[in-house]
């Protein structure tokens, strides 16, 4: 429960950062796609190279175990783009 919990305060201060630097409007997510503007790409790399420093420093610590490979969902994988790429449709439009 604890984890849960952390994962949620974790995914609001995320959004709340993308809410704050105005990474969810229209026009950035348009320029995006146009090419023109990257703000959304730098902020999403920074995140995916922070958190993977954060889950090895982790892991070095010994503070977390990490699982071997895990099979792939391809089912799940495609209901999830779908609905992904649904909202984004919807949301551009």
């Amino acid at each position: 429960m604890t984890a849960m919990i952390s994962a949620l305060i974790v995914g609001l201060i995320f959004g709340w950062l993308l809410q704050k630097s105005k990474l969810t409007q229209y026009a950035t997510i348009v320029n995006v796609f146009r090419f023109t503007d990257l703000a959304v790409l730098k902020f999403m790399l920074s995140a995916i190279v922070v958190g993977s420093a954060g889950i090895y420093l982790f892991k070095d610590m010994g503070l977390i175990t990490l699982p071997g490979n895990t099979p792939t969902y391809v089912w799940g994988n495609l209901l999830g783009g779908l609905i992904f790429g649904a909202g984004m449709a919807w949301a551009g439009y």
